[in-house]
């Protein structure tokens, strides 16, 4: 597939400078004096889960935190799916300042994450994401495959990859009518960029494309920057988090942590991305300290999950493995089951510590 040309367009703000101008007007970047608009700044309410809160209150924590984008990543947000709610629900988001994206999990009938008992066939549960955005106003859905479990099951991910582009088909002139993008996410270690690209390809760019994960895309031993250079031309929404990543015996573990403190270099990340995606919302995830993840690909049964995996993409994230370390815990933070008090708490802390991280960058509209 042919490199899409981009527009090498350099973002100053803050901490986050431009240091030679000459260089960025070569490049196709703004005129001297006149920086890029920074990324929008949001989160996906699933950083914030154990609260259980319906759309109204997300909205007016987002709006407490002065973000400019809302995630409402699962359909269990809505008290109805009656237009004049969806409507109401959007309305009050544009009126707090809120842009808001609507998602919801697996579409694909084949994945053992897809719940058929609670949705019914995949079509419909597609065609019902799409008229929640329709109602809210969004213009982004985001929606996913499955799970690493579906790598390892008869065909591999390439069976339901098939499957899951039968359903995205099927509903693309609703979505097109609806002026809604499906944006299906790299998500928990189902695929690596180059097989969601042509997952996007085969079921139709024009109204299919990305919602880009880059703590999971080193779940399925990618190298951000990797991730980020395949999915760029694709990308509609994000999902951003920071990774721990270390060696061990059997190959390495990660731990998703707060923003600046694992593996990224997020100077150099958000310089390629702003280049890459200038308009695409930055959208934090934040799923800090609760997994330990273990991908002992020193065992050839790893490899299974595996089969087409890409000699050079795996060096680069060996590369990125060489400069970890194993990570400990802040002092104070529990390592059992936590009340669900303390765990709505430590949630809210995570999510706040990593906005504060991100603006410290330049990140945001409205800080």
């Amino acid at each position: 597939m042919p490199e899409r040309k981009i527009s090498e367009r350099v973002w100053s703000r803050r901490g986050f400078l431009v240091t030679s101008s000459t260089a960025a007007l070569a490049a196709g970047g703004a005129p001297s004096g006149k920086p890029a608009r920074p990324p929008a700044l949001g989160f996906d309410n699933f950083s914030i889960r154990a609260f259980k809160w319906k759309a109204p209150q997300l909205i007016d924590y987002a709006a407490s935190l002065k973000v400019d984008v809302l995630l409402l990543s699962d359909l269990n947000v809505y008290e109805s799916f009656e237009p004049a709610y969806l409507r109401k629900v959007g309305q009050y988001a544009r009126s707090k300042g809120i842009v808001l994206q609507v998602g919801t999990g697996s579409i694909c009938p084949t994945s053992r994450s897809y719940n058929e008992k609670r949705w019914g066939p995949a079509v419909e549960h597609a065609r019902l994401l799409i008229r929640v955005a329709q109602g809210v106003g969004a213009s982004v859905a985001r929606c996913y495959l499955g799970t690493r479990a579906d790598r390892l099951s008869d065909g591999g991910i390439y069976r339901h990859m098939e499957a899951m582009v039968k359903v995205l088909k099927a509903v693309r002139s609703q979505a097109e009518s609806a002026g809604v993008k499906l944006a299906v996410e790299n998500h928990a270690g189902d695929m690596q960029a180059w097989e969601l690209v042509e997952l996007i390809e085969q079921a139709g760019k024009e109204f299919v494309g990305a919602t880009m994960d880059i703590g999971n895309a080193l779940w399925t031993l990618e190298d951000p920057m990797v991730n980020l250079e395949k999915l760029a031309p694709y990308v509609l929404t994000t999902g951003m988090r920071d990774t721990a990543v270390w060696e061990t015996e059997r190959g390495a573990a990660l731990m998703w942590v707060n923003m600046g403190r694992g593996i990224v270099d997020w100077k150099r990340y958000l310089e390629r991305f702003c280049e890459l995606c200038p308009r695409i919302p930055f959208v934090l995830e934040i799923i800090s300290y609760k997994w330990k993840l273990e991908l002992p690909f020193l065992e050839d049964s790893f490899w299974k999950a595996f089969p087409r995996a890409r000699a050079w993409e795996f060096a680069r994230f060996l590369a990125l493995l060489k400069r970890g370390r194993p990570y400990r815990l802040p002092p104070g933070r529990p390592t059992g089951k936590p009340s669900a008090a303390l765990e709505q708490a430590q949630q809210k802390f995570d999510l706040e510590e990593s906005l504060k991280f991100c603006r410290s960058l330049g990140l945001g509209r409205r800080s």
